[in-house]
């Protein structure tokens, strides 16, 4: 079966699909796409992510560390469609790379361990994926490997994700002896044999018929409790039609009212067509996605739909330096580019020429004279173009919406090894913030040093690593701080400021009245309940952007300041010397004043943690967890391991994983995960030094 021999129309959107591969560290995300781009041509050999010659992991760093580090995009055809894959981190420290990939991708391949079920990043980039609204098909790995069992695997996904499995396949085989597949839908065997590249079919065994001919007849049950055309059928016919289930199990998965289910062993290449298949057949083109909206400049909402013929409209979600030139990957949405074309960044009004398109195969390209509606490309020229810039044409400007950017958790002061150096390592930093803005590098304004801030201590490594290696700037960095968060416990209300300035000529006025009250959530919310045009909309504006000035730095050490409402409750102006700029200022200054006066809290942020140990070293794990101020939430033990899952402050978890090899004789296992913000006890932030 070599359907990607079939000839692929690449200018319809109909036949585009963009896809992204999601799951926990180590569940084989990067073999499935090695696997994929082999049974599609694309390349003539496979590629092993433990021997470092995947595609997909190209960068030295994921290839010495044998992960994904960064969200890497290839190209295939199969079966006359054009399939965009990008293969995306699974590692929580790298969730923001994820985070910018959902953002463009309509559809993904969620992949599960058929041993260990969902774990917590599977179920992390499940919900990010939930907020982006990406429907979803799953794949169940590694049933080749001890103890993997599809029951309990589809019974983790029905439990921690809240979801209706559609099982479409059963095993053939189990562990060593798994073989092939059962494809449910055409009741027909699906057979790898050892060193093939494509299946055989044939009939359902004998020993499987009776459990087949069962499972059938849930996925129609199930089916037609969700589907109701599906269900009118059942209920006339007591059965569905293979042609019915392939049409209902695709809007279920396009309304996100259940999950199709294919199971199989990357690592052996035994179910990676079948896959293929089930992308295309179930998973949204991008002719089947909703008109993508955004902002004129004149803040109205506007829409483009995905038709090539439309006015071009792009989203910048990732940049990358190479030795050749600047790449910036695009996601088409509507329109078509062509090669040497103008294009608008409409938030910045700056025109800038497109040099060439690159049909990207991770760091692999192929030139192309265009693109249009649905095509994820990189493009060379673009100058200013940031992830999360809108593309747009010049006579038709369209904002749309970006990525959002998660805040950094952690920082380190970096500074370069010799002094000569320092102006290359600046540069270095400013390349580094472009290419992940999940990267920021700021001053300390007190120290002098330059902090790097990131998602988590690998992150961070990966940065520096980057420096030392891609710039050639030896760099000293310093320990590891967690950024800590100040938050109103009790609040002030009806705080008066004035900012009156007076030093020759036009002066600055501007009277506020703010109430501060704390609120559940770690954001900042304004309101104006100013009457009778006291403080006119345009200062009120500006007071909130005062406001936001001020939450950088709190009172009780430096930090910023989060979980707060502020409301400005009334003012007053003066006819000449009231200004934009003033109520600025009043805003700044007056909020500076009322955290002074209010009760503050120091907050740290948290991570649930999951470590997996043998019983016999238990209690060393839960002593050291305890150590570290955990709070055990659950401990299950089975077939002699104990999976413990606590929430521990990210300032104890440095170094941690050196300590829990010493613990278990190098055989323990963690992972983790953002649990939000808890208050830092009085012992321990009296320690902490100022921001």
């Amino acid at each position: 079966m070599r359907a990607n021999r079939q000839p692929h129309d690449t200018t319809s959107p109909a036949a585009v699909r963009n896809l992204g591969i999601l799951a926990h560290v180590d569940a084989g995300k990067t073999t499935i796409t090695e696997r994929i781009l082999f049974a599609t041509g694309a390349i003539h050999k496979r590629g092993e992510v433990h021997h470092g010659t995947t595609v997909t992991d190209y960068d030295a760093q994921e290839r010495d560390r044998g992960i994904t580090i960064f969200a890497a995009a290839v190209s295939c055809a199969w079966a006359g469609h054009r399939v965009n894959l990008i293969d995306t981190p699974g590692h929580v420290d790298f969730s923001d790379e994820v985070e910018r990939s959902l953002r463009v991708l309509d559809g993904a391949v969620a992949v599960f361990d058929a041993v260990a079920g969902v774990e917590p990043q599977s179920e992390t980039v499940w919900r990010q994926a939930d907020r982006h609204g990406v429907p979803r098909i799953a794949f169940v790995n590694k049933l080749d490997r001890a103890g993997a069992d599809l029951d309990t695997a589809v019974a983790s996904i029905r439990g921690r994700l809240g979801v209706v499995p559609l099982v479409v396949q059963l095993p053939i085989g189990a562990e060593d002896s798994f073989t092939g597949v059962v494809d449910l839908l055409g009741m027909r065997a699906l057979s790898w044999q050892a060193g093939s590249d494509t299946y055989q079919e044939g009939p359902v065994p004998e020993a499987l018929r009776e459990e087949a001919a069962g499972r059938r007849r849930l996925l129609e049950e199930t089916v037609a409790e969700l589907h109701a055309d599906a269900l009118e059928e059942f209920c006339s016919a007591s059965a569905l039609t293979e042609r019915t289930l392939v049409r209902a199990l695709r809007e279920l998965t396009l309304r996100g009212d259940g999950v199709v289910v294919l199971c199989g062993s990357a690592y052996r290449n035994r179910g990676i067509e079948p896959l293929l298949d089930a992308v295309l057949a179930y998973l949204p083109s991008p002719s089947d996605m909703p008109p993508v909206r955004g902002q004129a400049p004149d803040g109205a909402e506007q829409e483009r739909a995905p038709d090539p013929a439309a006015p071009f409209a792009a989203l910048a979600f990732k940049v990358t330096a190479t030795a050749t030139g600047r790449l910036t990957y695009l996601r088409v949405y509507a329109g078509t580019l062509r090669k040497g074309a103008t294009v608008l960044d409409a938030a910045t009004g700056r025109t800038e020429r497109v040099g060439r398109i690159l049909r990207v195969q991770a760091d692999r390209h192929e030139e192309r004279e265009e693109a249009v509606a649905g095509d994820i490309v990189a493009v060379v020229g673009l100058k200013a173009a940031r992830a999360g810039t809108t593309l747009c044409a010049p006579g038709a400007p369209l904002v749309l919406e970006p990525p959002s950017v998660a805040e950094p958790v952690v920082s380190v002061a970096v500074e370069a090894r010799r002094s000569t150096d320092t102006g290359r390592l600046s540069a270095a930093l400013a390349r580094l913030a472009e290419e992940d803005p999940s990267l920021v590098v700021r001053s300390d304004a007190e120290s002098g040093q330059t902090v790097l801030s990131g998602m988590g201590e690998l992150h961070l490594e990966v940065a520096v690593e980057k420096i030392r290696s891609g710039h050639g700037v030896e760099v000293v960095v310093g320990r590891p701080q967690v950024s800590y968060r100040e938050t109103v416990v009790r609040g002030v209300t009806g705080l008066i400021h004035r900012h009156v300035k007076q030093d020759g000529g036009a002066g600055q006025f501007a009277h506020v009245v703010l109430d501060v009250e704390p609120l559940d959530e770690p954001c900042f919310e304004f309101r104006s309940t100013v009457v009778g045009g006291r403080v006119p909309q345009e200062y009120a504006r500006a007071v909130e952007a005062g406001c936001r000035d001020a939450l950088a730095e709190g009172p009780l050490g430096g930090f910023p300041v989060t979980g707060l409402r502020v409301t400005l409750t009334d003012g007053a102006t003066h006819s000449k010397d009231s200004s934009e700029m003033a109520f600025r200022a009043a805003g700044r200054f007056g909020l500076r004043e009322a955290l002074r006066l209010s009760t503050m809290e120091l907050l740290e942020p948290l991570a649930e943690v999951t470590v997996t140990v043998p019983e016999d070293g238990v209690g060393g794990v839960l002593g050291d967890l305890a150590a570290r101020r955990g709070r055990v939430s659950a401990s299950t033990a089975e077939a002699g391991t104990a999976v413990i899952t606590a929430a521990v402050p990210l300032a104890e978890l440095f170094g941690y994983a050196s300590r829990l090899r010493g613990r278990t004789q190098g055989r323990g296992t963690f992972t983790t995960r953002p649990a939000g913000l808890a208050p830092v006890p009085a012992s321990v932030a009296g320690a902490l030094p100022a921001r």
